[in-house]
């Protein structure tokens, strides 16, 4: 069904926030996924794919209290709904069952 395929980051970034819990917004998920996936990515890049993942339901989002740190701005909390969870272990399913079918291989 169109639309409730994974890509590869957006899988990283669910997970991520999955790992974070009640810790999961913008700059943690951002240092986080900076941090396990050893790369470097742009807050626009993750702004764009969580925004795309709330559309399609994986995500839900809500703003927490603004403090004076952040200029009284609030950050942004997220949370993986049912849906999302669902998205994930088929997402897992089908690697996972392809990963059993690849022959034994040796890097050199």
């Amino acid at each position: 069904m169109k639309g409730t395929n994974l890509g590869e980051f957006e899988e990283i970034a669910l997970l991520t926030i999955l790992v974070l819990k009640d810790d999961a917004y913008g700059v943690s998920i951002k240092r986080e996924i900076n941090e396990q996936g050893k790369r470097n990515i742009s807050r626009g890049a993750l702004h764009t794919a969580l925004s795309r993942l709330e559309e399609k339901g994986f995500l839900t989002s809500r703003q927490g209290q603004g403090n004076e740190d952040r200029g009284g701005r609030p950050k942004r909390y997220y949370e993986v709904t049912n849906k999302g969870l669902a998205a994930l272990q088929e997402s897992k399913e089908v690697r996972d069952q392809l990963w059993s079918q690849v022959p034994a291989f040796h890097l050199q």
